[in-house]
């Protein structure tokens, strides 16, 4: 290591699969040198085989698991944190488009940027180093919660990557949509990174994907739209892209959020269209925390989760990554801005393996972002990006079951964050649960 510049060093951490980093070096952006070994061998006596040089910083993760860090591939940081503000009397998601039009005149820019501000560190501090924000344009907002976020993601752009999504209000679709079209034109001219929408709004909403992925290839930027938001099984929204995006040969990535209703559909139906989504590569975002509180508030009993059909989209080899879409707002009055809650969520409310759950939030999720690509769970290797997640955890189950908030983030290849949790008894031990449960008993 002789003349080798000053580098971030993580020590004893475990990892997912269940081996122990015994050292690992971090050089700029990403990972330098890993070395690995049997639980058995180095938690007892972690060796440091990294060798280190003046000046680094060397962090001991001793009780901490080490993951690839999650990405946030869907959020709406510009209504974050209005649900005291703006009340859902229906808890629905027509109730929340109302309660979001009754506090539309006190949002103003400067209240959008502080509130996407808080949100946005809220996501840091969980381990999200990358967020891909929808952001409202046209209809009654133009411009207006635009310009902020263009503000914040120069803001935060040393610490984390922020993606705007242009989501242009319906209709876009004839002599009625021709200001939202000129809208979603400007709001890309001005530097949005990717075309948004809910074409399923629209009075034609096959027309309205079309002029969303011509929009698109006009400006040369991926597309990512909210498709199918109901759990009506007549919508066909996803066959729509799908189809869409295969007879015009669009080159861009293509992301297709919520795609409830292929949840609700018979499952050689579901088979069919996850197919026809995985030869036209459309990715899908599932979004548990936002889907499970709005969807089926009508149905009296067997309320189905509302979540798409992720499994057969897994089958059928369709990248599915999930996220925590609102944030303590009309559309959703809770979420933690964390992705462990997301990953939580797709275990029990999905039936995903623990495993699968965390890929969606990491590694897919950056693959939707168009990230360079973070190693599979269990796995670190020298060239991966030096994005990680530290939680005090034994492994990645008691991670997403615990979800503790004591994390360390690292974020190109430095510490970006870091949260110490000190829980303390009042009969004087301030230990692990696990040694205390063995004092007690």
């Amino acid at each position: 290591m002789t003349g080798a510049a000053p580098a971030l060093v993580l020590r004893s951490a475990t990892l997912a699969g269940g081996s122990v980093v015994a050292g690992l070096r971090l050089r700029g952006d990403t990972v330098a040198d890993v070395r690995v070994g049997p639980a058995a061998v180095y938690a007892l006596d972690p060796p440091g085989t990294v060798a280190t040089v003046p000046g680094d910083v060397v962090h001991d993760l001793n009780g901490y698991v080490l993951l690839p860090a999650p990405a946030e591939p869907h959020a709406h940081l510009d209504k974050a944190l209005l649900a005291d503000r703006a009340t859902n009397r229906t808890g629905d998601l027509a109730g929340a488009v109302e309660a979001m039009r009754s506090v539309g005149g006190s949002i103003t820019p400067a209240d959008v940027l502080h509130r996407a501000r808080r949100a946005a560190l809220l996501y840091l501090g969980n381990g999200a180093t990358a967020i891909r924000s929808h952001v409202d344009v046209g209809g009654a907002a133009g411009l207006d919660h635009l310009e902020p976020l263009l503000r914040l993601r120069a803001e935060l752009a040393g610490i984390l990557t922020l993606q705007l999504v242009a989501l242009v209000a319906a209709p876009t679709t004839g002599r009625e949509g021709a200001d939202n079209r000129a809208v979603l034109v400007e709001a890309l001219a001005r530097g949005a990174d990717v075309v948004g929408g809910a074409p399923y709004l629209d009075p034609d909403p096959a027309r309205a994907t079309a002029f969303a992925l011509a929009a698109a290839a006009d400006a040369g930027v991926p597309v990512d739209l909210h498709t199918d938001e109901t759990l009506d099984p007549a919508s066909t929204g996803l066959s729509d892209l799908a189809r869409l995006v295969r007879a015009t040969g669009f080159p861009q990535p293509v992301t297709a959020s919520h795609c409830a209703s292929l949840g609700m559909l018979p499952p050689e139906h579901a088979t069919r269209i996850a197919d026809d989504v995985a030869r036209a590569g459309v990715r899908v975002v599932a979004l548990p925390q936002t889907t499970l509180s709005l969807q089926g508030r009508d149905r009296g009993a067997a309320v189905p989760r509302g979540l798409s059909a992720l499994r057969t989209l897994l089958d059928a080899g369709v990248v599915v990554a999930a996220g925590g879409d609102n944030l303590r707002d009309p559309f959703n009055p809770l979420g933690r801005a964390d992705p462990l809650e997301a990953a939580a969520l797709l275990v029990g409310a999905g039936q995903l393996r623990p495993e699968e759950a965390w890929d969606a939030v990491s590694a897919a999720a950056r693959e939707v972002l168009g990230l360079p690509a973070v190693p599979g769970h269990g796995v670190l290797r020298p060239g991966a990006p030096a994005e990680l997640l530290a939680v005090r955890a034994s492994g990645l189950r008691d991670a997403l079951a615990g979800a503790d908030a004591d994390r360390t983030v690292v974020s190109r290849g430095r510490v970006a964050v870091r949260t110490r949790v000190n829980r303390t008894y009042p009969f004087g031990i301030s230990v692990t649960t696990d040694a205390l449960v063995n004092r007690l008993t």
